[in-house]
């Protein structure tokens, strides 16, 4: 019996601003022999009747889930997908990827609007960060704001230029010189500049790349933010519940986040910690849970205004919160320690070389963190910060409350040892004061 012929690999084409004109040979021919033509509106305009007679059929939204469907439905056939410049830059290339395989497929790129962006900016492309607004929120572009950093942001239309120099100018990033790029590669490409502060352009072409110069207003009362946990507690709005900077970020270096992890950060407060562990890579996840729906409202509002909106925050009481969400990668507990079954359930939620580490200020809390570190190990630390202030004519030292740290590692195996009798296993009510420094320094 002979074998099964392989399946018809599912052609992705790259297609500019200039449309048919600007594909190769081979781009045109995969698109010339497809049974089905798949892509939105706009693209599957740009491809001549003529040249092009298979079926067409537009993307329906939300897009993402219509991939396996409509493949499914034209298998069999072959199937041409249309996409923005690259494929697989922020395009349709990787929901296929991710649904089909990358075997499945067989990509003819286009050059994509960055490339064509730096290159009449004449910016190094690997020197150039590079934000997406489409489909996402602009307070995404706030995590991108340094002095002398060049941005490229690709526009979800024609009002975002208008939207980004109103967030730039909220950041204090007002006199940041700002360049339109619009139909890049095409006939009817054009530009148009100015400054974030005094941005007054009406809304041009929807098809449009917005390059920014960044520069700091040094008259803006809001503060120096860098790329490194432990942002100014001023970055915050807070109501005293809020792990202070020096222990919060001793307490990210402990969770050591890599790219495309996810964090819990549970008993979120203000969401310091969550906001940071987003801040340290785009790919970055994280999950705030916590029990006051009040603070729950701010932790949003924090994370946009400091470029991560995509923090996930959910409003209830640990452990009964973390019922179906996305097993994680590290754990930060931040409040509520002694709740029942907590410390539990959440390392029993982490994988073998997931991290967990817990902060905390009270003795009841400690007895249970020095039983814990008894039984898995870890490294069991006291953080004492001191500040500054006068006495009189003079200076001395201020001392914050001490906090307790335990940070560990879930090693592949581990052998249980149950507590001794009359031992803390940190069963209790949830004080949701663990950590969280209100205010004494």
């Amino acid at each position: 019996m002979s074998p099964a012929p392989p399946p018809i690999p599912v052609t992705v084409v790259g297609l500019g601003a200039d449309g048919w004109a600007g594909l190769t040979a081979a781009a045109r021919s995969s698109l010339s022999s497809a049974e089905v033509l798949i892509g939105g509106p706009r693209q599957l305009d740009l491809l001549p009747a003529a040249e092009c007679p298979g079926r067409r059929v537009a993307w329906p939204s939300p897009l993402r889930p219509a991939v396996p469907k409509l493949t499914a439905e034209h298998a069999g056939r072959r199937i041409a997908v249309l996409a923005s410049g690259d494929p697989m830059f922020y395009g349709i290339g990787r929901a296929l990827a991710e649904e089909l395989g990358p075997h499945a497929l067989l990509v003819h790129p286009h050059p994509s609007s960055v490339s064509y962006a730096c290159a009449r900016l004449g910016w190094p492309v690997e020197d150039t960060e590079v934000v997406t607004v489409v489909g996402r929120p602009v307070a995404r572009l706030a995590a991108a704001l340094y002095e002398g950093r060049r941005v490229l942001v690709l526009s979800a239309g024609a009002a975002s230029p208008g939207e980004i120099a109103a967030l730039l100018r909220e950041r204090g990033f007002g006199p940041s010189r700002m360049r339109v790029l619009e139909q890049l590669g095409s006939e009817r490409e054009d530009a148009y500049e100015g400054t974030a502060d005094g941005w007054d352009h009406a809304p041009g072409d929807p098809l449009n790349v917005v390059a920014v110069d960044c520069r700091r207003d040094p008259a803006h009362d809001g503060p120096r933010l860098g790329a490194t946990p432990g942002l100014p507690d001023a970055a915050y709005e807070h109501d005293g519940q809020l792990t202070k900077r020096h222990v919060r970020a001793a307490t990210l270096c402990a969770l050591a986040p890599a790219p495309g992890e996810l964090l819990w950060d549970i008993g979120g407060g203000s969401g310091s910690i969550g906001i940071e562990w987003m801040r340290t890579h785009p790919s970055c996840r994280a999950v705030a849970v916590e029990r006051v729906p009040e603070r729950a409202a701010r932790i949003t509002r924090n994370a946009a205004a400091l470029g991560v909106p995509g923090l996930r925050v959910v409003v209830g009481a640990a452990p009964q919160a973390l019922t179906g969400l996305p097993a994680p990668d590290a754990v930060f507990i931040g409040g509520g320690l002694t709740a029942a079954g907590l410390l539990d359930a959440v390392w029993a939620a982490l994988a073998p070389g997931g991290r967990l580490v817990v902060n905390t200020v009270t003795l009841e809390s400690e007895a249970v963190l020095a039983e814990r570190h008894r039984r898995h190990g870890g490294d069991l630390v006291k953080l004492a910060v001191a500040h500054a202030v006068p006495v009189g004519g003079f200076t001395g030292w201020r001392q914050a409350m001490a906090v307790t740290q335990w940070s560990v590692t879930k090693p592949a195996t581990e052998t249980r040892t149950d507590p001794e009798p009359g031992t803390a296993t940190g069963t209790g009510t949830d004080t949701d004061t663990d950590t969280k420094e209100k205010d004494q320094t």
